[in-house]
């Protein structure tokens, strides 16, 4: 059984911090296809369209009939370990950094023998599950895990590698005057972080949730504004190297679209508080962030952004506050490509209407600031890069990649 990983002690002043590696990611454009499922944490493999064959590795044509049509489907993760190694001098720089390193040859139910990462609780003619991930260097990976939870599962330094479990991390909050980053910050601390740091712009001006933040175990109220240049440098400057997750919860959501509103004075604040913002804690907090993603079991590793599932297609009702997310969305996966270098997760939170002040007259069904926490963390433990919160982002979704021209019509309606 894994042991429980001890609580990392003080980093020494004088060590070097370790220059931020990855594994050989070189992928074929076809192999390309399974990263939507990965970053969703879906197990979904290549299926034959003619004999409904599962294919793996992923290939140009089925290996049972030749026919080239092949659909990328959810199929069934358990399996077999057949057989494992454990390398103790990898040729790979990446992995020598973290040997031993366990590897091992599994069979899938649904048909395919794999080599998969091994977790530490696998015994080879063992049953496990398969999951299929995101590795450091940005490429789909397989992970073989216990078929059933085990003690101190999460700890495994192989899943704590490929993951972004905030125990015993340090988390920012950008806006703990919110809801939403209140119950993110509560999330994160009961998840184990050593550390939440809550963002407060204005900090002299009280807010409804103040006495329950402050008395959370770990919370520590840091003054903050993301629409203030000076401010989010100052903060990063004397902190930012604490930083090993980033959660972006600042929002500014007005109803209305384009034609019904007077002026742009509304749209100035939500590109203020949103995109410049956004761009204003990259900067900051990137370029750190980015150089100490192999910086020992405090490795920082993730950066969050909570966005409009209508960040995808425009909601005319909210048209303003859709156009400024699609606008996030395109940034963050800038973000992403910037910060491949070290390793570091750029996950996307997408939500419908959440359970606020600004979607009150929206009808049901809407997301719990809870609720949106509890998947948010639960992204970071799954090291995922898309998470859906809610019925109505799963469903925005999937209409989304079914006909996104007849979604755009049914919203305009």
């Amino acid at each position: 059984m894994s042991e429980a990983m001890p609580r990392p002690g003080r980093k020494n002043p004088l060590a070097r911090t370790r220059t931020p590696t990855a594994p050989q990611g070189t992928r074929s454009r076809t192999a390309d296809h399974l990263l939507a499922a990965a970053a969703e944490g879906r197990f979904a493999l290549q299926v034959c369209d003619a004999c409904g064959q599962v294919a793996y590795p992923p290939r140009d044509a089925c290996p049972a009939c030749l026919s080239g049509g092949f659909t990328v489907r959810d199929v069934d993760p358990a399996g077999t370990l057949l057989a494992e190694t454990t390398i103790r001098l990898p040729s790979d720089v990446h992995f020598r950094e973290r040997a031993p390193w366990r590897t091992g040859i599994v069979e899938l139910d649904a048909g395919p023998i794999v080599v998969a990462h091994l977790h530490g609780d696998l015994a080879e003619g063992g049953q496990t599950r398969l999951a299929l991930m995101i590795d450091r260097s940005g490429a789909p990976v397989m992970a073989a895990l216990p078929a059933k939870e085990t003690p101190n599962m999460a700890d495994d330094p192989m899943l704590r590698e490929l993951t972004c479990d905030p125990k015993y991390r340090r988390a920012l909050v950008t806006d703990g005057r919110h809801p939403i980053g209140q119950a993110v910050a509560k999330a994160l601390a009961a998840a184990g972080a050593d550390i939440v740091f809550v963002g407060i712009p204005s900090p002299w001006k009280p807010f409804p949730g103040e006495e329950a933040l402050r008395t959370i175990a770990g919370v520590e109220i840091v003054p903050l504004d993301v629409t203030d240049s000076e401010s989010v440098e100052e903060w990063a400057k004397q902190d930012g190297q604490r930083v090993d997750i980033l959660v972006n919860t600042a929002e500014h959501i007005r109803p209305g679209g384009m034609v019904d509103r007077h002026g742009v004075t509304v749209a100035r604040e939500e590109l203020e508080v949103r995109y410049l913002g956004l761009m204003r804690l990259a900067q900051a907090f990137g370029p750190v962030m980015r150089a100490r993603g192999a910086d020992g079991a405090r490795s920082a590793t993730a950066f969050v952004s909570i966005l409009s599932v209508y960040a995808l297609t425009n909601w005319p009702a909210y048209g303003a506050t859709s156009a400024v997310d699609a606008a996030c969305l395109s940034a963050t996966q800038s973000l992403r490509a910037e910060l491949a270098p070290g390793g570091i997760r750029v996950m996307n939170v997408f939500t419908g209407p959440t359970d606020t002040e600004w979607y009150q007259t929206v009808p049901p069904p809407k997301v719990s600031p809870a609720a949106l926490a509890r998947a948010l963390v639960d992204g970071l433990k799954r090291g995922l890069e898309d998470v859906y919160v809610g019925d109505v982002a799963a469903d925005i979704r999937d209409r989304f990649r079914d006909d996104p021209k007849a979604l755009e019509r049914e919203l305009g309606r």
